[in-house]
């Protein structure tokens, strides 16, 4: 039975939009081994399509992940594909801030590219959905 899990997200353009989710939750983007790339690259494992440069360090074009500081949180994983997001997320990412916050927590993720949505509630639960700077649906609670 498996007990550990990562959330992964399927994206157009990976670093950046782990840079967003990173600055959005207050975690970290992996770093990735330059020189284990590079060495992929040179024995033929790897093509230099497979790469990319993002923030001047080469990285796998495929994806970027993020770490919470928080040990036995779930690693979350943004992994290119070609097609565009079309439909409504089956998956997606609440962000729990309280009522208290939540009018500043949706505020400063607008501010950073996010686009409000809609608003919901259900008894005393109130939320926000947003979705991030591709689309990816997520609710602020």
């Amino acid at each position: 039975m498996a007990t550990e899990f990562q959330v992964t997200i399927d994206c157009a353009d990976p670093h950046p939009l782990a840079d967003w989710w990173a600055e959005a939750l207050g975690w970290q983007v992996e770093p990735q081994d330059e020189a284990f790339i590079r060495r992929m690259v040179e024995q033929g494992h790897a093509t230099e399509a497979d790469t990319t440069t993002h923030r001047g360090a080469l990285v796998w074009a495929i994806g970027a992940a993020l770490t919470s500081p928080d040990p036995g949180r779930p690693r979350v994983l943004f992994q290119r594909v070609p097609e565009p997001k079309t439909v409504k997320n089956r998956v997606h990412l609440d962000l729990h801030v309280g009522a208290e916050q939540r009018e500043a927590e949706v505020a400063r993720l607008v501010g950073m590219g996010a686009h409000e949505l809609h608003r919901a509630s259900i008894g005393p639960l109130e939320w926000a959905t947003l979705a991030d700077p591709e689309g990816n649906e997520f609710c602020v609670a």
